[in-house]
């Protein structure tokens, strides 16, 4: 891909919205799917903050693609959301979907996301943010409209939103990061990668 700068740097992922966030910031990059077994680690993990989960995650699926990769500087990252202390993952069908959106109303939702960079296997910078965000009182009309739209686009998103989208019509309130928010510390990341000699400073 063409890009400002960014040679030699992998995404683990091939989430559209952090490969989107990469683009709009003139990234050059090529993407490639971790292959991590995500709720094997989570279940590994049991107990632990969601914080430390998004962040082992992360470091997991750029060592994973970092093996496979050892002269590129890979980019991991995972989020994870937490409501009223139960963290919940993507969802696993449009019921399930319905089920969560219920759960999530009029509630705040914690948006932990987290990212890791690996090189020759080994992890060599990791970072972590939150957001909150504030979820108005959804009517089940609503839900079924909202899935009607964005299913199954929304099958791959933890918390079932696209903030990006109609996803933005789900809160009353955000406080965070809008780049946290759609997946990824962004800033965080660039600052990462400049320090690692990927990016000019």
């Amino acid at each position: 891909m063409n890009g400002i700068s960014g040679n030699g740097i992998v995404l683990a992922s091939n989430s559209a919205s952090r490969k989107a966030m990469l683009e709009a910031a003139g990234i050059a990059f090529t993407a490639e799917s971790a292959g991590v077994d995500e709720r094997a680690l989570e279940a590994e993990m049991d107990g632990a903050e969601p914080a430390e989960i998004a962040q082992a995650l992360a470091a997991a699926k750029a060592v994973a693609v970092s093996e496979a990769r050892p002269d590129a500087l890979v980019l991991g990252s995972d989020s994870l959301v937490e409501v009223d202390g139960k963290r919940f993952d993507k969802p696993a069908s449009r019921e399930n979907a319905a089920e969560h959106l219920g759960q999530f109303s009029g509630k705040v939702m914690t948006l932990h996301s987290a990212a890791a960079l690996a090189r020759g296997g080994r992890i060599v910078w990791i970072g972590s943010d939150f957001a909150r965000l504030r979820v108005r009182e959804l009517s089940d009309d609503f839900i079924a409209a909202y899935l009607d739209a964005e299913w199954p686009a929304v099958s791959y998103c933890v918390g079932v939103f696209r903030i990006e989208g109609p996803g933005v019509q789900l809160f009353e309130s955000i406080a965070g990061d809008q780049f946290t928010v759609l997946g990824m510390p962004l800033l965080q990341v660039l600052d990462a990668l400049r320090e690692e000699g990927a990016l000019p400073s």
